[in-house]
């Protein structure tokens, strides 16, 4: 059986991927490379999953907007 989580990837000040799963908190991670970052990703997901014992939040997802605001 698989499952099919949501991933948010955005990039820091210094070139790194960052992703991270909205349905289970605190699994994120980050790499150079998106292809790492995805074989690192699916790695801690499985991690989240097996130590938490989680379950998925059935969160659809609906899409991503950028807010800008003045500073």
């Amino acid at each position: 059986m698989s499952r099919d989580y949501n991933v948010v990837i955005e990039r820091d000040g210094e070139g790194y991927y960052v992703a991270s799963v909205p349905s289970l908190p605190g699994c994120h991670t980050q790499a150079k490379s998106l292809d790492a970052l995805m074989e690192r990703i699916r790695e801690a997901i499985e991690l989240c999953l097996e130590v938490e014992q989680a379950k998925d939040e059935g969160l659809d997802f609906v899409g991503v907007q950028k807010v800008s605001i003045a500073v």
